[in-house]
């Protein structure tokens, strides 16, 4: 029961769709209708702008780290589900949100969400290459899918170390995750018309 229950409030945490809430209440705005029709953190810089966009990605990331620490609540201590998979499940609320119609976002921020919650080292790693990325590209999008790389390397080699290859697994579905959620842009990067970003 109380596995059933944990894996419940894991999906709704995930599901909680923050841009679209945020542009309705405060911006009268779905930013569905707008930009790239996308309820992750990259649209509502687009659409609302960028303390909208702070506080949507900042609120999607927190929504991964708060699935993983579930079991640190007196109530979900016996579940024995690893809380790598309940921030997996927080992950596939953010795409596929109960409370948007299913249509959420591309997964990266909440990911990362997760890692922050399981071992703020990667978070560090993880951020830190987003960044450079960024720096050189100008594309959220491709700097999103170099990170999910860079995961799969740090998880591969921290699994060497510590003999952790949960966090190698989980790593690896979140990757497939959000190269599969950024289909769309791999075809616009080969076509070089991917938007870029002109603040970094």
């Amino acid at each position: 029961m109380v596995n059933a229950i944990v894996i419940i409030c894991a999906y709704l945490l995930g599901s909680i769709p923050s841009g679209l809430w945020i542009g309705k209440i405060f911006y009268k705005t779905d930013i569905r209708e707008h930009g790239s029709g996308n309820l992750g953190g990259t649209n509502s810089f687009r659409v609302l702008g960028k303390k909208a966009g702070i506080i949507v990605t900042s609120i999607d990331i927190l929504k991964g780290t708060a699935a993983v620490l579930l079991p640190l609540i007196p109530y979900f201590s016996e579940s024995t589900i690893h809380p790598l998979i309940l921030g997996g499940i927080a992950v596939i609320g953010h795409m596929f949100p109960i409370f948007a119609g299913f249509r959420g976002g591309k997964a990266v921020a909440t990911s990362g969400g997760v890692l922050l919650g399981y071992t703020w080292p990667f978070f560090i790693v993880l951020i830190v290459g987003f960044f450079i990325a960024l720096k050189i590209t100008k594309m959220v999008s491709f700097s999103s899918m170099a990170v999910a790389v860079v995961g799969l390397v740090y998880s591969t080699i921290y699994w060497i170390v510590t003999g952790d290859y949960a966090l190698f697994i989980v790593v690896a579905i979140l990757a497939a995750f959000i190269f599969y959620r950024h289909r769309a842009n791999i075809k616009r990067i080969k076509e070089g018309t991917e938007p870029k970003v002109k603040w970094i």
